[in-house]
């Protein structure tokens, strides 16, 4: 039996009717391949602290308690993210996480949503080396990773095109080009997955999702469905294709990446989310 493996690759700020507009030869491999859905569904507010508190730790901001960018009220000891759940499980795995945006790996007052016991936490400022660099660092860290150790779980962060979305206040060309540079950092990750010399005996199931929508301005916040409609990608041996119809949350993810790698779902952590997608 191929012992089973995870990535998820989290890409901020996509909306997923512009993703199909633009040219994501990777990413599009990946969907045919796989599992796609265009419909799936972020929370409330449609903001990044709580949208990437749900993707990480499988649970609504009334239980994880994120509903902005501040962080403040974070009750992340009692829904930890995925990564940390892997560690308290199984601690044997090995797992990853790289983010250029700080805040999901530090913070100044409380718990952050990617926790310490993370075996290797890479944190970068995207603001501080621009962001179309710094995902290129991450990338590289992560491709790193892939070739010189034996990663079970690992959690990728691309914040480019929500950054240049909001800096033009558009969807348009500027937004477009970082969708499709962020494909290509996909098809880098995916490329380092397929070079390991142990591939043939590993089932690594590749997800990928955004933590909220926008409006045509470049905003996002609010209720309405472009704003709370988000993508959910799944890709590897295990995908069923095709797959059932029911809804898709954000808090899948999580739930998804645990259930993959055979970690037990117990009831007591009361995760809102459901595995999408996979044999189980």
């Amino acid at each position: 039996m191929r012992t089973p493996k995870v990535l998820v690759i989290g890409i901020d700020g996509i909306r997923p009717d512009v993703l199909m507009d633009v040219n994501t030869p990777n990413i599009d491999k990946l969907a045919a391949e796989g599992f796609l859905s265009n419909h799936a569904i972020t929370g409330y507010p449609s903001v990044s602290g709580p949208g990437w508190s749900s993707m990480l730790n499988g649970v609504w901001p009334d239980k994880h308690g994120v509903t902005d960018n501040s962080f403040e009220g974070e009750r992340y000891n009692d829904f930890p993210d995925f990564l940390t759940r892997i560690e308290q499980i199984q601690p044997e795995l090995e797992t990853f996480a790289v983010t250029d945006w700080a805040p999901l790996g530090h913070s100044d007052q409380g718990s952050p949503p990617i926790s310490d016991a993370v075996d290797v936490k890479l944190v970068l400022d995207g603001y501080e080396l621009g962001w179309a660099e710094a995902d290129t660092k991450s990338v590289q860290l992560a491709v790193e990773q892939l070739e010189n150790s034996n990663p079970d779980a690992l959690f990728v962060y691309l914040g480019n095109p929500d950054e240049i979305s909001h800096e033009h206040s558009s969807i348009g060309s500027e937004y477009r080009d970082a969708i499709a540079l962020a494909d290509e950092h996909v098809g880098i990750l995916v490329q380092a997955i397929h070079d390991r010399l142990t591939y043939s005996d590993e089932d690594w199931l590749i997800l990928s999702s955004t933590d909220h929508g926008r409006r045509s301005d470049g905003g996002h916040g609010g209720n309405s469905e472009e704003e709370r409609t988000i993508y959910f990608l799944a890709n590897g041996p295990s995908v069923i294709v095709p797959t059932p119809s029911d809804s898709t949350f954000i808090v899948d993810v999580a739930v998804t990446a645990l259930t993959h790698l055979r970690i037990q779902i117990d009831p007591s952590w009361q995760l809102d989310g459901k595995p999408v997608g996979i044999l189980r």
